[in-house]
């Protein structure tokens, strides 16, 4: 399923030139995963440092695609590098096409019912177990708005 939002983003140009300027926006291939926990009634979101793009945001755990690399491999490889967690089940959940001024990304969203390990800010990045009722109380980058969406919709 393709999902996504348009950003905001015009670039104004204060004098004419002779021929269009053509716009190379940067665009990420990132994994997200929504992360249950073992009663199935909590998700696990991470915090965005400040110093990074979206800083200060709660996410969905994951990381870019490397070149060469499945997503599934990707997902795996980050929530290892992220929470210390060893991937053991997952499953595809939806794709988001998003683009911000500066970039624009493509999130590959898997659920996760299962690891091994205990969850922790590898990185230094606050963690915590949400109730997915409240899950929209937390502020979420824009590109992970339709991942709340169809998190909170009925039937999902």
């Amino acid at each position: 399923m393709w999902s996504g939002a348009s950003g905001q983003g015009v670039a104004h140009l204060s004098s004419p030139v002779k021929s269009s300027p053509r716009v190379c926006m940067t665009s990420i291939h990132v994994v997200a995963a929504v992360i249950y926990s073992a009663d199935k009634k909590q998700i696990l979101v991470a915090k965005r440092p400040d110093h990074l793009h979206q800083g200060g945001l709660w996410e969905f755990p994951g990381g870019k695609v490397q070149p060469g690399e499945q997503p599934l491999e990707a997902l795996a490889r980050e929530l290892f590098e992220e929470l210390a967690i060893t991937l053991t089940s997952a499953a595809p959940f939806m794709q988001v096409r998003h683009r911000y001024p500066d970039k624009a990304v493509l999130l590959d969203v898997w659920q996760v019912w299962q690891f091994t390990g205990v969850p922790h800010g590898n990185e230094g990045q606050q963690i915590t177990w949400m109730p997915l009722a409240t899950l929209g109380q937390l502020q979420f980058p824009a590109a992970n708005l339709p991942i709340l969406q169809k998190l909170i919709s009925p039937g999902s």
